[in-house]
């Protein structure tokens, strides 16, 4: 059995198994990483260590731990509490503006955190207003995957992207940003549409407006007030990546050093909350694409997709979007951008020009995760988590609005690329 043969089998098999969701996918990444380094002769150690990108790594670490250090105060469900005041009762006002602070949060924060922070709080406003809770949790996921988008923070595929080719934080929100906010506007206008049935049924059975209490929600104000001078600084720091000349993992970990030791964490209890399962996940991944490209499967694909296409630019960004969507739906999108990259990269270096297959390959992925409940991180967190709380989310049920919501991003995708990218 040839190398290629063997990379190829034990990459199958590692995506089959992460696709089942029956085993830890950190553990079967990095035993499949393993596998590679002791099955295939020529690619040892050293080079499979090498393809581990540090940058995408400490960037997360020093996210989770800043977003970790503000969840302590209660902000978030302080958040969540004055969406359904603002709402006065209204279960759509409520789900638009959930939907709203979802997406504003998840693109300054993982958004993976931002849903599990959110989700009790969504599911006592669903108690409040006698509604099944479902709809909503499902709105806040499409929502957090969309907002997500819009920063090189909000979504990990963004972070893979954006190390891989260069692009820093202030140049993906101006790529991504404009495109996220008319997809946000016409996704939060089309919720009572989405959801005419359950929200229907909501007003019908609502009675008076709710009244929730949230003067008690801040438990640290103190706390709050230097994490969000820290998060501030180190957002600026993003903005001004290409003055300072610092990659964004160094002003990333900057951040969470200081606010660690300004408002005196302790370490090993923040870095206990660090979700070193993701990380593991990635270094398998890194290492997984890395035996890939390294037995020639990657320059394989790159050359068929570069003759199907002819090399014309429009047609492969726009085959790559829908392309990125649908197996992004279908898989997991991290692994899914992941392997696409090195595609990507070796286009480039047979002379294409690939600055809109960034932006296609950014879209489809982090959209693309909204059309199944395994296609993103954040839609199985949720599910567990409505699961565990006695609210089943099944694959059928949230496939019916996942699917129109990326069917919708997707065609205004579309329509931007063309006009922006493509003329």
């Amino acid at each position: 059995m040839n190398e290629t043969t063997i990379a190829l089998i034990i990459f199958i098999l590692v995506y089959g198994a992460i696709v089942t969701e029956k085993v830890d996918r950190a553990a079967v990444a990095l035993v499949g990483a393993m596998a590679a380094i002791m099955l295939i002769g020529s690619f040892d150690q050293e080079r499979a260590f090498d393809a581990i990108d540090l940058n995408v790594l400490f960037l997360l670490t020093g996210m989770m731990v800043i977003a970790h250090v503000m969840s302590e105060t209660g902000v978030f469900q302080w958040l969540g509490v004055k969406a359904i005041q603002l709402g006065q009762g209204n279960p759509t006002r409520i789900m638009q503006i959930l939907v709203v602070v979802t997406a504003v949060t998840s693109a300054l924060l993982d958004n993976v955190t931002v849903v599990v922070l959110l989700a009790p709080v969504t599911l006592v406003a669903a108690s409040n207003l006698g509604v099944d809770p479902i709809p909503f949790l499902i709105a806040e996921v499409l929502a957090s995957n969309i907002g997500g988008a819009s920063t090189l923070i909000g979504d990990p595929p963004n972070i893979l992207i954006g190390s891989a080719a260069g692009i820093d934080f202030l140049t993906f929100l101006i790529n991504m940003g404009p495109y996220i906010a008319v997809t946000l506007t016409l996704f939060t206008l089309g919720l009572p549409l989405l959801f005419r049935k359950q929200l229907r049924i909501a007003r019908d059975q609502q009675s008076q407006t709710v009244s929730m209490d949230a003067s008690g929600l801040i438990t640290d104000p103190v706390l709050l007030r230097k994490s969000l001078i820290v998060l501030g600084f180190v957002l600026v720091g993003f903005m001004l990546h290409g003055f300072l000349g610092l990659e964004s993992a160094t002003i990333a970990l900057a951040g969470a050093s200081v606010l660690m030791l300004w408002t005196r964490q302790s370490a090993h209890q923040v870095f206990h909350h660090v979700e070193w399962a993701t990380l593991m996940f990635f270094v398998g991944l890194f290492i997984l694409v890395e035996a890939l490209v390294h037995v020639g499967v990657i320059d394989a694909i790159a050359n068929w997709l570069f003759q199907v296409t002819h090399g014309n630019v429009a047609v492969t960004t726009i085959a790559l979007l829908w392309g990125s969507a649908i197996l992004s739906g279908l898989v997991d999108n991290i692994p899914y951008t992941a392997t696409i990259i090195p595609v990507i990269l070796k286009l480039a270096e047979d002379g294409m020009h690939v600055w809109p297959l960034w932006w296609a390959l950014a879209m489809g992925a982090d959209l693309g995760g909204n059309m199944t409940i395994i296609g993103a991180s954040a839609n199985v967190v949720v599910a567990s988590f409505a699961e565990r709380s006695g609210h089943r989310i099944s694959f059928a049920t949230f496939a019916k609005y996942g699917m129109v919501t990326t069917l919708g991003s997707m065609l205004l995708a579309t329509l931007y690329l063309s006009l922006f990218y493509l003329r």
